[in-house]
C-alpha cells in the first residue's frame, strides 16, 4: 500500500460545509484506506491505500460526503512523493522562520501564460509567488490575512486549488511519514 495525502477545499469554514474528521476518516475507512490520520480540522488526511485511478478515488470520496454531510467539496489527491517534492522546491527557503507568511496551494492543473499575468497584476509590493509544476507558492510577509493577492490569486489563476500554510504542509510532510 502506498502513502497518501488528501487535501479538501473550504471545509469547516465560517460555519459552513461542516464536516467532522472522524466522518470524513470513516468514509476514507470504507473506501479501504489504511492506517487514516487527519491533521486539524480543514481537511488534511494522510492514509495508506492502493489507489490504481486516482480521479476515480476522488470521486468515490466527495461523492460519499456530499452522500452524508450534503455538499461536495474539491479534493486533491496528492503522494507521499508529491508532497515532499513540494516541499523540497519551496522558492522562498528564508520564509520558512516565519511560516505563517508561507503558503502553498495544489493546484488541479498548470495555470496558463494568462492566468499567470492576471495574478501577477494583483500582488502587492511585497508579495511574490512562484508558479513549479502543481504548486503554487506565495510569501506575504505582511500577513495572508491582510492580502487582497491570496485573496483572488486562485480565481486570477484560473485553476481550482486548495491552500495550506506552511506549518500544515510540513505537519503533513512528518504525518505521512509517520504511517
Amino acid at each position: 500500500m502506498n502513502a497518501w495525502v488528501l487535501l479538501l477545499r473550504g471545509i469547516n469554514v465560517g460555519g459552513h460545509h461542516k464536516l467532522p474528521m472522524k466522518s470524513l476518516a470513516a468514509i476514507l475507512e470504507n473506501a479501504g484506506c489504511d492506517q487514516v490520520r487527519t491533521y486539524i480540522q480543514s481537511g488534511n488526511v494522510a492514509f495508506r491505500a492502493d489507489i490504481e485511478m486516482p480521479a476515480a478515488f476522488v470521486d468515490e470520496i466527495s461523492g460519499a460526503i456530499e452522500e452524508e454531510h450534503g455538499f461536495r467539496p474539491a479534493v486533491h489527491l496528492l503522494t507521499a512523493e508529491e508532497l515532499k517534492t513540494a516541499v523540497d522546491a519551496n522558492p522562498y527557503p528564508e520564509a520558512v522562520n516565519e511560516p505563517k507568511t508561507l503558503h502553498v496551494s495544489f493546484l488541479a492543473g498548470s495555470p496558463e501564460a494568462e492566468g499567470i499575468r492576471r495574478a501577477e497584476k494583483l500582488l502587492s509590493a511585497t508579495e511574490r509567488f512562484t508558479v513549479t509544476g502543481n504548486c503554487f507558492y506565495l510569501h506575504a510577509p505582511d500577513g495572508i490575512a491582510r492580502s487582497k493577492f491570496a485573496a483572488s490569486a486562485h480565481n486570477a489563476l484560473g485553476v481550482s486549488a486548495t491552500s495550506r500554510n506552511w506549518n500544515t504542509v510540513t505537519k503533513l510532510v512528518e504525518l505521512v511519514a509517520s504511517i
